[in-house]
């Protein structure tokens, strides 16, 4: 590449910073109370509106690390890597709006799925679920965290820790203030902003590295397989194992299920739609860069991934649009970071102190308010510490899905059958793991035997994802035919074949173990549960405050977009 790579001074470096930040945390304090409502600290009373709504679930699923992740994947994959990285991730979106409509009906007031699973189960659910959020949460801080840093020390004279430094201060300063309701307010403006630099920057970068001529010129830099819009490789590689992630993402992150709890109950269907259609065109739009880097047989130094989009906009974009670019990617990682930043806290607030420290009727507001704000520094700086290492993003993304697919089946089935114990949730998730782990790592030879055996729980496992996905739309006797059609029509070519894709492999089998051992242990089970009681079991920590503060909550609710 002969591009000269655009650097800004350290000064234009912090005056964007304090442009963005410092807008941010204004909006922030406007929303903020003198007596601070620990419920509205966590979901904002539960009636925001479908503008905000539908702006934060588009901007926190919208992520750094999922631009340069779907540019990662059009970079190694070639043209079908983007689709597969943006249309499954908005399907999933897509596919969580029925359950969440179930979920809000049986615990209309709850904070956290981990809250819901202690009131439906007990203790060792919920702190399976919310421990595995914590875990998400911190990884996706930290991938965030590295964006920013990468994006700082690549633009600028500030090296990688000074960046990651900077953007963690940032995104603490307006989400310790208010919480989730800083967080979803702030989603809004940064959604915009980020829509609007993608219309922009995606054809500014196209068209100054030569489009189309460099799509004709640079064929030759494609393999076959990167060259067919239906590649298997991409699919396999990608496309499949995204599918089965993105799914368990959406039933088990809490940034998700926070703001399904937050979203008035009547707009969960035109919020999940619209948050579809806004995350697909823009991670599918950023995408298309790594496509173009491969092209143009662009290299990013080092190697490193994480340096491709920051130097395909520095290598063709003038000053001011590569200030806009800064200004989008800064908004994408900070959209995410406030929202695990708010999800942590509330899992601290309601799972840890709320359930188990202290127990719902004689938890202190005050001190719930004093253990989330605590959370939200000390997981700050445990994802500083970690973005040190610098990790590849589209591992830690899939690795992290893949985990909580053992989660997805025991959690879904908990709000339907009644049959589920705690047991049985919990001896699943376990025995899932522990095979799910030594499968992905290779720590088990994949061959003979051993192989067979993990590829027949991976057909399983493509027949539980498919018809999880029919389930929620269309009902349990259609997604059994679903279920069983895919695994005939998949085994034939799943043996023999699967072994050499031990991501997916591993990701199926997560799926399909939790599933068969929970079934198993559930169906002569003799409970008899009743939903009824969850909405009971959940609901207001600080019910003075609620009942105190009805008028200033309804100007709070208004303020985010509610009636």
């Amino acid at each position: 590449m002969d591009n000269e790579i655009v650097q800004f001074s350290a000064l234009t470096v912090v005056l964007l910073l304090v442009l963005f930040y410092g807008g941010t945390f204004l909006i922030s304090t406007r929303i903020g109370k003198k007596k601070e409502n620990a419920d509205d600290y966590m979901t904002a009373g539960n009636k925001i509106g479908f503008g905000i709504s539908a702006a934060s679930m588009t901007a926190t699923w919208i992520w750094a690390s999922s631009m340069y992740a779907s540019a990662t994947s059009g970079y190694t994959y070639g043209i079908s890597g983007p689709i597969h990285y943006g249309l499954w991730g908005a399907l999933m979106i897509l596919f969580i709006y029925p359950f969440g409509k179930r979920i809000r009906k049986v615990a209309p007031r709850a904070h956290t799925l981990a809250e819901v699973m202690h009131a439906r189960h007990g203790r060792s659910s919920q702190l399976m679920l919310a421990g595995s959020n914590i875990v998400g949460s911190v990884i996706s801080l930290m991938s965030n965290f590295i964006a920013g840093g990468v994006l700082i020390s690549m633009l600028s004279p500030f090296n990688f820790i000074q960046g990651v430094l900077a953007v963690a201060g940032g995104v603490l300063l307006y989400t310790l203030w208010s919480g989730f309701r800083a967080s979803v307010l702030t989603d809004f403006v940064q959604v915009v902003a980020m829509l609007g630099a993608v219309a922009i920057i995606v054809p500014a970068i196209f068209f100054a590295a030569g489009f189309p001529a460099a799509f004709e010129t640079g064929a030759s830099n494609l393999t076959p397989q990167q060259s067919n819009f239906f590649s298997s490789e991409a699919f396999l590689g990608q496309g499949a194992p995204y599918i089965a992630a993105v799914l368990a993402y959406a039933i088990g992150n809490q940034t998700i299920a926070q703001r399904l709890f937050a979203v008035r109950e009547d707009l969960i269907k035109p919020t999940f739609i619209t948050a579809t259609i806004g995350y697909g065109a823009m991670v599918i739009g950023v995408g298309m860069l790594g496509v173009l880097a491969l092209y143009l047989g662009f290299e990013p130094s080092g190697g490193d991934m994480n340096n491709l989009i920051p130097e395909m906009a520095a290598s063709y974009l003038p000053g001011v649009l590569l200030a806009l670019f800064f200004i989008m990617i800064i908004g994408a990682l900070s959209s995410t970071a406030d929202s695990d930043l708010a999800a942590l806290s509330s899992i601290m607030m309601a799972d840890v102190y709320g359930q188990n420290v202290a127990g719902k009727d004689k938890a202190d507001p005050k001190k719930m308010l004093l253990f989330g704000r605590a959370t939200m520094i000390v997981a700050t700086a445990l994802a500083v510490a970690f973005a040190s290492m610098q990790l590849n993003i589209l591992d830690l993304l899939v690795f992290v899905g893949a985990l909580w697919g053992a989660l997805v089946f025991p959690v879904l089935a908990s709000f339907y059958w009644n049959k589920v114990t705690n047991k049985a949730f919990t001896v699943s998730v376990l025995v899932a793991l522990a095979i799910f782990i030594p499968v992905r790592f290779e720590l088990i030879p994949i061959n003979g035997v051993t192989g067979f055996l993990i590829e027949l729980l991976a057909v399983i496992g493509i027949g539980v994802v498919l018809a999880l996905m029919s389930f929620g739309f269309f009902g349990l006797r259609v997604a059994k035919i679903v279920g069983v059609v895919a695994m005939l029509v998949s085994a034939p070519f799943a043996f023999g074949f699967l072994r050499d894709y031990t991501t997916l492999s591993a990701s199926l089998v997560a799926y399909s173990v939790s599933t068969i051992v929970c079934y198993l242990m559930s169906f002569r089970s003799k409970m008899e549960f009743d939903f009824d009681v969850i909405a009971i079991r959940t609901g207001d920590f600080d019910v003075v405050e609620a009942q105190t503060d009805t008028a200033e909550a309804g100007r709070d609710a208004q303020s985010l977009g509610g009636k």
